[in-house]
């Protein structure tokens, strides 16, 4: 018989970050019943293989099933391989492209793999949707469809907004939250996570399960992590989601290096959102590193911290020395990559603006853009910040030039007649 920790210590872990819970009462009772019979609770996410790659956005859920491993619970990854060749249609406003079965298998094979970074393997249930959504008979179907109402479909934002502007909902969109709440029916799980943008999804689960004479799952959502773009403003977090597409993303399966990047671009108020999030920290250790921020301490100590813990559970304690060490090397305000380009600059003159000389080195788009570089104070020149917007190169002398601080572009320019 298993041994589980008191209900009050679990809620403590569970709880931590949790959005919403449906319903808390309900998760106490079931904690309470598995601790007297010593039978774990089936906690179960569902993650479509819509793109190849896993990023720390997800970490934030694929940490929340780990708790529960951690507390002697079962977790369940569940591929969609069928729903993701339905699409799902939560956030579009448009209807998602649909994707073919050859798409989704390449992208359920890497997806596994990835999540073990995160997970224990060998506490872990792994299955696939289209096991038993492929098998479904139409009368089945029509039965699952009779179950759930347009008007109850149309409460969801994305659906009534395409409704009320006149813009087209197809049926199998409707068959989406139906078909994703049909696992939850298949499984008889107690538990079901997934974002807050797929509660809609996941009330649907619980509803159905009471329909098809199931004891109803406990929903439990978690926030949705920003990109690593995102800005502070006002005190509230605000950018896009994490997502390969919008480019904000870090990867789980990316190269420690580029992983120390990536953490040392978000904003230095922003990863705290990253701590609460993704950080096994105690909430008192984050709120020092809080505190230390507001003292004054570099901000780059504390973002390297946090970079130091995610890529020693992504990879391994000693990468994460070496991709700070490797940052160092190559980002640090002193430090020069190896492999500069050499540009050659012409002029008529005696010699070239600036702001031609860093387009010339496609370090800009355009010189009216090196201009405005240079006032802001983002260009170095010979590893001296330069501001003067009229600065000018002399002919027959070679300049290192230098743009950006966080993704910082180096080139040689040689001034010639």
């Amino acid at each position: 018989m298993a041994d589980f920790l008191p209900v009050a210590d679990q809620l403590a872990v569970l709880l931590r970050g949790a959005v919403d819970v449906q319903v808390k009462s309900e998760l106490e009772q079931r904690l309470e019943e598995s601790r007297r019979t010593g039978k774990p609770l089936r906690v179960k996410a569902g993650f479509d293989p819509t793109r190849p790659d896993l990023h720390v956005g997800h970490a934030v859920l694929l940490q929340k099933m780990r708790q529960f491993q951690d507390l002697g619970h079962t977790a369940i990854f569940l591929i969609g391989d069928f729903t993701a060749m339905v699409g799902d249609p939560t956030g579009q406003n448009e209807l998602r492209p649909r994707l073919t079965r050859e798409d989704v298998r390449k992208a359920a094979l890497t997806y596994l793999e990835q999540a073990y970074k995160i997970l224990d393997r060998d506490l872990l249930e792994e299955t696939t949707n289209a096991a038993w959504l492929e098998e479904l008979k139409p009368s089945q179907l029509v039965e699952l469809m009779a179950k759930s109402t347009v008007s109850r479909m149309l409460e969801r934002n994305d659906f009534h907004d395409r409704f009320s502007s006149n813009r087209p909902i197809y049926q199998h969109e409707f068959l989406y939250p139906l078909l994703q709440g049909y696992d939850s029916v298949h499984l008889e799980c107690d538990v079901e996570l997934g974002g807050t943008d797929q509660l809609f999804n996941l009330l649907v689960g619980r509803d159905l399960m009471q329909k098809y004479g199931k004891r109803p799952q406990i929903v439990l959502t978690v926030p949705i992590l920003e990109g690593t773009d995102a800005k502070l403003e006002n005190g509230t977090v605000v950018g896009k989601k994490m997502s390969k597409s919008a480019g904000n993303f870090i990867g789980l399966s990316e190269a420690p290096l580029e992983i120390h990047r990536k953490v040392m671009q978000i904003d230095d108020d922003v990863i705290f959102r990253y701590f609460d999030l993704l950080s096994q920290r105690s909430a008192d250790e984050i709120a020092t590193l809080r505190a230390d921020r507001k003292s004054g301490r570099n901000p780059m100590e504390i973002k390297a911290l946090f970079a130091e813990e995610l890529i020693t559970r992504l990879h391994s304690k000693e990468a994460a020395v070496e991709g700070k060490k490797g940052f160092d090397a190559v980002y640090s305000a002193d430090a020069l990559p190896e492999n500069i380009p050499t540009f050659d600059v012409t002029t008529e003159t005696d010699s070239v603006w600036i702001a031609k000389a860093l387009s010339a080195a496609q370090l800009v788009k355009s010189t009216s853009e090196g201009k405005r570089l240079v006032e802001q104070g983002g260009v170095e020149l010979d590893q001296v910040r330069v501001t003067n917007a009229q600065q000018q190169l002399e002919r027959g002398k070679t300049y290192l030039l230098r743009v950006g601080s966080k993704n910082r572009k180096f080139a040689y320019v040689n001034v010639k007649a």
